[in-house]
Formats: C-alpha cells, sequence, structure tokens
C-alpha cells in the first residue's frame, strides 16, 4: 500500500552521505509507503555520479534550477509525480508514521500543507547553556512552537509537505537560504483563499545537531543571519505577515525564557540556567542587529539568500 506522496531529499555534501543513507532508509521503512522518493543534488557532479552509482529505489536528478536549496526543492517539485510533495533534510531521520501522518493531513480539502516537529539529535550531547527557546538556530522545533494539532502561519523546513498543484501556482520556492519555507508559506496564504497549513506534531523527524553547531559563535552568527533573513521576508510579503509570530514569541515566549534561567539559577534546580537566560538576550539582540542590517541593504541581503528577482528598495 502506499499514498500519493512524493519525497523530496536534497543534497549536495559528500561529507553527509552517511546521514543521507540514514534520512532516505527511514523513508524505505515507513509504515505507508511513498509514491516515489526523490534526491536532488544540488550542482555537485561527484555526490550525483555516487547516488547514481549507489543509491537504489529513488530517482536521482541533478538541480538544474538556481544553485541552493530553494532551487533545489523547486527542481523536486518538478520531478514530482504525486498531488503532494513532502521534503526531509539529507540530515533528518523521519518517524515511521511521517508519510501516513502527512498524507492523512490532506483529508480536509482545504489544507495546502501539512507538517510536522523536528527534534535535535546533538553529535556530543546538547550544550547546558542552548535554550531550547533558540532551537531553531539548528532547524528544529524551539519551545513556544504548538504541541497539538493545529494551524500555523508556516512549517519547518527539515518537515514539510505541500499540495504539488499549489506549489505551482504561486510560483514555487523563491529564496535559496535562511527562511524560504517561511516566504513561501506566507505568500502561500495570501494567494491561496482558504489555505491552510496544518502542523501535526506526531509526524516528526530526527534533525543531526553537529558539534559545530552547538558552538556559542555558531549561534552567534546564526541568529544574525535569521534576523537578515526576516529582513527579507518581511520586505517580499510585507511587515504585518513576516512578523506576525516574531511579536508573538519577542513579547512572550522569550521574557518567560530569560526568567526561567534566572529561577533555574536562584533556587539551584540548575547553575546553567543564568548562562541560558544570557544566550537568550545575546541570541536576541544578535537577530535585531541582523534584521537592521537586512532592512538596511535588502538587496545585498537577499541575494545573500539567493534572492534572484528585481532590487529590493529600502524601507
Amino acid at each position: 500500500m502506499s499514498v500519493d506522496v512524493s519525497v523530496v531529499v536534497c543534497t549536495n555534501d559528500e561529507g553527509r552521505w552517511s546521514n543521507l543513507i540514514d534520512a532516505l532508509q527511514s523513508v524505505e521503512e515507513q509504515s505507508v509507503a511513498a509514491r516515489e522518493v526523490i534526491v536532488v543534488v544540488d550542482h555537485n557532479p561527484s555526490v550525483l555520479k555516487r547516488a547514481r552509482n549507489e543509491l537504489e529505489n529513488v530517482v536521482v536528478i541533478d538541480n538544474n534550477e538556481e544553485r541552493g536549496l530553494g532551487g533545489a526543492r523547486n527542481a523536486g517539485v518538478k520531478a514530482a509525480r504525486a498531488s503532494v510533495v513532502a521534503f526531509l533534510d539529507d540530515d533528518a531521520v523521519a518517524s515511521r508514521a511521517w508519510v501516513a501522518l502527512l498524507a492523512q493531513g490532506y483529508r480536509d480539502p482545504l489544507v495546502a500543507g501539512v507538517g510536522g516537529a523536528a527534534e535535535p539529535v546533538w553529535a556530543q550531547g546538547r550544550p547546558r547553556w542552548f535554550p531550547t527557546e533558540f532551537d531553531w538556530v539548528v532547524g528544529c522545533t524551539y519551545r513556544g512552537m504548538p504541541e497539538t494539532r493545529q494551524e500555523v502561519r508556516n512549517l519547518m523546513g527539515c518537515n514539510m509537505s505541500y499540495r504539488r498543484e499549489i506549489l505551482f501556482s504561486v510560483g514555487l520556492f523563491r529564496l535559496g537560504y535562511g527562511c524560504d519555507e517561511t516566504e513561501l508559506c506566507i505568500r502561500l496564504r495570501q494567494r491561496v483563499r482558504d489555505g491552510l497549513l496544518l502542523h501535526i506534531p506526531e509526524a516528526k523527524v530526527l534533525h543531526h545537531v553537529p558539534s559545530s553547531r552547538g558552538r556559542f559563535r555558531y549561534y552567534l552568527s546564526r541568529c544574525f543571519f535569521e534576523g537578515g533573513s526576516k529582513a527579507v521576508v518581511s520586505r517580499l510579503v510585507g511587515t504585518r505577515d513576516g512578523l506576525a509570530s516574531e511579536r508573538l514569541y519577542t513579547l512572550h515566549v522569550l521574557p518567560t525564557a530569560v526568567g526561567r534561567g534566572v529561577l533555574d539559577f536562584v533556587t539551584g534546580r540548575d547553575a546553567a540556567g543564568i548562562a541560558r537566560a544570557g544566550a537568550v538576550l545575546a541570541g536576541l539582540a544578535a537577530t535585531s542587529a541582523g534584521y537592521v542590517v537586512g532592512r538596511l541593504s535588502p538587496t545585498r541581503t537577499a541575494r545573500v539568500r539567493g534572492w534572484q528577482g528585481e532590487r529590493l528598495g529600502a524601507a
């Protein structure tokens, strides 16, 4: 038995080959099979050759679109034959019912996209200073996201799916890196009347986090980059929609996180609580700085993230 879902896995780094194999095996072992699995190799001839020689039971294609994750995803969508296209990162492992749960969400004809949770699997253990509110830094579900099935503004890039025809109707992905899925989701909701994006936490994936991403320098640089990405998204889809979720996150989730960290430290429950509180404040500062820079230089910031469209005037 299978469902009408094409699973797209984009890859370009041979150093992540073992992760890719794990990702594909998790898709092969699904409780309900996908119609097909498509591996898109993003402008890396050696990986493309190896994939074509070694991978079985998958469709391997070269990314003939713009370089970057957005272009690779677009190539996958164009090659897909199913009515629903699901995306899994090459360093993520899907839970056994992942495909079935995603497909289940489309029983409602108003649902345009379905996604799930992403749990981090730290290569060397989670740093005690790293706040769960900032797990988006490593591409994972963070504290403040819904814990039950509900409609959301946008889906997570490493664990999302859409009706294929709707992706074409809204123009596919426009950014290659940084909030590309957020921009797509907001644009979709603006253009598709009554189109719903559904978050199903049980449709979970485990996302590998290498040790390098547990360093404070990476944390700050990623926050700064994300701030710039938010500036680009707000410029493309409007500030009101582009920052709707971020306002609630900044005004409620982060202050609670700081208070929790301080309380953990003061009560002796966790000495690292004060470090987490400090990391929240540092992350917010870095993200805000990135946003300001992105607003002042929107075209340059957008180009770094794979934007190929017209120049974006400063706000």
